[in-house]
């Protein structure tokens, strides 16, 4: 029976009908690898199935490698086959734009986690077992409020461990917080909410995204929380919190403001979104339940595993009050979909354990470099001082009197480390908080957080001046 040669790789190029087939196939390879349809390292088809496909012969296409292999934009090596090079053959001109700044070499930016902590053995369980078991019906467009399997599960893990009130039915899955602020936002808007109160300083990018549908009120925050009589002020409908661990001033709401702005939610039947993003990480005792358990009618919760499993796993999740939840579900069907698969692994890790497993490994970790950075401030930068609870993955520094949130960013990146200054988040009166660095700890490679640390703190006690002699901050 005679053999068949499955076809390799697909190049599709427009030659023209006219001239020489091999300088026709020669200039649109260039012009593919010009306009970067085919980037550097990028395998060719053979040269008996581009022949093939392009209705040529061998020994046309064979020649026209040839030829841009010795102009310098193919290579060929045996073994390894044709692949477009490293470098075009043109001379290189001038430069259209300066480079890119090199990376820090210690990122202590808030918002990031250690890369290596993923449970790669656990999810890879998880995802097997959801590619055996999956349902037929989880490869279609299915139920925009997401998996059956994950809201059901999630609801039982939110009240075991957060004591959130939710009924299956009123879970909304998503790909994350920032999704579910944009859809609630447009659910709101179209509710007739004008205005909506949001924390300052809080992060641009959210700001940014609820103001695309309503109004945005600055709500200062303090030490107890965000101040209702703002929240009054401003006529505000809506309330978006972080009670648990306010980002990037590090404090938990007090019971006295959480009291105050559920009564504000009863007085003014205004809604409360509520983000716990890092709830699930508390170190000096357990952590207080979230506000939605005192008041589930008016308040919506939102989380998500950006801060539990980071950015590898996109599923974040809202659970909402029955009135909310038609015009949420009718945003979220025409928001983009996301895979079910990633939903089913999810709903696997939490029935298992596993993801509880993971968390409790995490904590401990995340604990450690927090106790290493308060240690190394309290020792090495007494004029300075950590600010906020002992919770989430990021801290305040304050920093000693008389140096400038300018000063001591200019000082860490010629250390070569990157820290966001607390200005960044502020948008009303920025002296109302002393110069601050948000510092986050969780983002270095563990064995290379020590080194962080002490770069941080040098740079911090000698602003202007190179980090001298080797780290002496020991994990």
């Amino acid at each position: 029976m005679p053999r068949t040669r499955s076809p390799g790789l697909e190049l599709p190029l427009d030659l023209p009908g006219w001239g020489a087939r091999r300088r026709a196939l020669e200039e649109a390879l260039r012009a593919a690898i010009r306009a970067g349809r085919l980037v550097a390292g990028t395998r060719l088809p053979s040269s008996r199935d581009l022949a093939g496909q392009l209705g040529l012969s061998r020994g046309t296409v064979t020649q026209a490698y040839e030829q841009l292999v010795a102009e310098g934009w193919l290579t060929s090596v045996q073994g390894s086959g044709t692949r477009v090079a490293e470098r075009g053959a043109e001379p290189a001109g001038p430069r259209a734009a300066a480079l890119p700044p090199a990376a820090p070499r210690h990122d202590l930016r808030p918002g990031r986690r250690d890369a290596q902590s993923f449970p790669l053995d656990a999810w890879a369980r998880a995802m097997r077992h959801a590619l055996r078991e999956a349902p037929s019906d989880a490869f279609g467009d299915g139920d925009p409020r997401g998996r059956i399997e994950l809201r059901t599960t999630l609801a039982a893990y939110l009240g075991r461990v957060r004591g959130v009130r939710a009924d299956p039915a009123h879970v909304v899955v998503c790909s994350g917080y920032t999704q579910a602020l944009g859809l609630l936002a447009e659910a709101f808007a179209g509710l007739g909410v004008r205005t909506a109160g949001m924390e300052d300083p809080a992060i641009g990018d959210h700001v940014r995204l609820l103001g695309h549908h309503v109004k945005v009120a600055d709500v200062p925050v303090d030490a107890a929380g965000p101040r209702v009589d703002a929240l009054e002020a401003a006529g505000a409908q809506v309330a978006v919190c972080t009670p648990a661990h306010q980002f990037p001033l590090g404090t938990s709401m007090s019971a006295e403001r959480r009291s105050a702005l559920l009564a504000w939610a009863d007085e003014h039947l205004g809604w409360i979104v509520e983000d716990d993003y890092d709830g699930e990480y508390r170190y000096d005792r357990h952590p207080i339940a979230a506000l939605q358990s005192r008041r589930p009618s008016r308040i919506v919760y939102a989380g998500s595993t950006s801060k539990t499993l980071g950015p590898a796993v996109r599923v974040g999740w809202v659970v909402c009050p029955p009135p909310l939840l038609e015009p949420l579900v009718e945003a979220k069907r025409r928001a983009r979909q996301f895979s079910p698969l990633d939903q089913l692994a999810l709903a696997r890790m939490l029935d298992t354990g596993d993801y509880d497993r993971h968390l409790r490994t995490a904590r401990r970790g995340y604990r450690r470099r927090r106790d290493l950075l308060a240690g190394a401030v309290r020792a090495r930068l007494p004029r300075a001082r950590l600010r906020g609870i002992e919770a989430g993955l990021h801290a305040l520094l304050e920093l000693p009197p008389g140096l400038s949130e300018a000063e001591a960013v200019a000082a860490l990146r010629a250390a070569s480390v990157e820290a966001s200054p607390l200005g960044d988040y502020v948008r009303g009166d920025r002296d109302r908080h002393p110069p601050s660095l948000v510092v986050g700890y969780a983002a270095p490679l563990a064995h290379a957080y020590p080194a962080a640390v002490e770069a941080l703190v040098q740079a911090i006690a000698r602003p202007g001046s190179r980090p001298a002699g080797p780290p002496t901050i020991r994990a």
